[in-house]
């Protein structure tokens, strides 16, 4: 599979951030990815309030989202987005490359009085499913800094998690540390699609990043905008998982 990050400024408008989209689906195309991966919220916003949300929130087959899925259909390419979900909901969707809806996945774990104050959480972890001959699932953001998150996921046949987040500084550690550390202790392939730049609220940090099942990075991006591309292969993970089958041996019941 080949993945494309895009590692954009925080969305000002929806209206730009569509606009911001198809040209980076159309950039995604020409340099041969598979999917186009955005930040977490990127068709909305992230901290533009519980208001702002309710106005731009709507099911995953109308409005923004509704538009996402014509730019994969216009531009032949799968996209995974992030925003607003009717119900209160942080929702990242995953179209194919003719707009079909796959999957979706709604936060989980919501990150302090930012997430409680504007989002209702997930009540369940993503299906594991078949995108480009791996076995993929989805988290966003604060997601990843679970172990049990990720390793939950690779135990349900996951090769590949696909992240979209909206980091901050200070918190650079979470891309530069835990990332891999959950690709490698897992034999998971992981991407980490993030802003950069600042919102008013927060100061997004950027080193979006495509992470090997062996915890090395495969492509990473410093502060600057723009794709991230990286190829993830199924041998690789099959290897690695290869090295790690002593996790078989943990006495998950003494973990209760």
């Amino acid at each position: 599979m080949r993945l494309a990050l895009m590692q954009a400024p925080p969305t000002v408008t929806p209206a730009r951030a569509v606009k911001r989209l198809s040209d980076a689906a159309a950039e995604a195309k020409a340099s041969g990815a598979d999917l186009l991966m955005t930040p977490e919220m990127y068709l909305s916003g992230y901290t533009v309030g519980r208001a702002a949300l309710d106005e731009r929130q709507s099911t995953l087959d109308a409005g923004l989202w509704e538009q996402a899925a014509g730019i994969a259909r216009k531009h032949a390419i799968a996209i995974l987005v992030g925003g607003p979900e009717a119900g209160g909901f942080n929702t990242v969707a995953l179209f194919d490359a003719s707009g079909t809806l796959i999957t979706s996945y709604r936060k989980t774990h919501l990150y302090g009085d930012v997430d409680r104050a504007q989002f209702v959480a997930g009540d369940a972890l993503s299906e594991v499913f078949d995108f480009c001959g791996l076995r993929c699932a989805l988290a966003i953001c604060f997601d990843i800094e679970f172990p049990e998150l990720a390793r939950s996921l690779a135990r349900r046949g996951a090769e590949v998690l696909l992240v979209p987040t909206a980091n901050m500084h200070p918190y650079t550690g979470v891309a530069t540390r835990l990332v891999p550390a959950r690709a490698h202790e897992n034999g998971l392939a992981i991407g980490y699609a993030n802003f950069t730049g600042p919102d008013g609220m927060f100061d997004y940090c950027g080193l979006s990043c495509i992470v090997g099942p062996d915890g090395e990075d495969l492509a990473r991006a410093g502060d600057a905008t723009g794709l991230v591309l990286g190829n993830i292969d199924r041998d690789d993970v099959t290897r690695v998982r290869g090295d790690l089958d002593y996790l078989s041996q943990t006495r998950t019941e003494l973990y209760e």
